[in-house]
Formats: C-alpha cells, sequence, structure tokens
C-alpha cells in the first residue's frame, strides 16, 4: 500500500467515524437514514466502517439524509480555497495590454 493509499484510507475511516457519530447524536437509527438517503442499511454500515469501494453518491446522499448538506457541497467550492485563489493571483499578468488588432482590408 502506498503513502497515498494509506492516507486516503485513514481519511474515508475517518469520515465514515463522522457520519456514525453524527447519526447517533441525532439518535437517528440506521434504516431511517439509509430510507431517506435511498440506499440499504448494509450501504450505510459500509460507510460508517469507512469503506473505500462506496461511491461518493452514497456518501453525499447520507450527509443530505442527516441534514448536513451545506458544508459538504462547500468542500471545495471555490471561494474556500484560498490556495487555489492565491495561485490564481501570482498567475495574474504584471499589466494588461490591449490586443492586437488584425488589419482589415479597409486600412
Amino acid at each position: 500500500m502506498t503513502m497515498q493509499n494509506l492516507s486516503v484510507n485513514r481519511t474515508v475511516k475517518k469520515l465514515g467515524r463522522d457520519i456514525k457519530s453524527a447519526r447517533l447524536r441525532r439518535r437517528l437509527p440506521m434504516a431511517l437514514v439509509a430510507e431517506r438517503a435511498g440506499i440499504s442499511v448494509r450501504t450505510l454500515g459500509s460507510i460508517e466502517k469507512g469503506e473505500t469501494g462506496v461511491s461518493i453518491g452514497n456518501v453525499t446522499a447520507v450527509i443530505l439524509a442527516m441534514g448536513m448538506g451545506t458544508p459538504f457541497a462547500d468542500i471545495l467550492d471555490q471561494k474556500n480555497d484560498s490556495f487555489g485563489l492565491l495561485l490564481d493571483e501570482e498567475r495574474l499578468p504584471k499589466r494588461a495590454r490591449l490586443p492586437k488588432t488584425e488589419k482589415t482590408i479597409y486600412e
């Protein structure tokens, strides 16, 4: 297992634990969350165990079913990507120039 895979596995396992913890804090049974998300209880169990083979659509459905959709939807939103915005800012030209116009047949 590569270091990247290890990092992915740890991240997904933590997400699964966090989803389970959020569900339990809300006193929501697995069957109810699974029904709301349109998935099986078994799939919800896989998500909560942090199994990496579960589709992101199912994970998203569970998060939305628990009423937590907004923060999840904004994870990679451009306005929250301060590093990406900084990189864009560094790539800005030092000065702006008008584009050279093409000569027309009338000139």
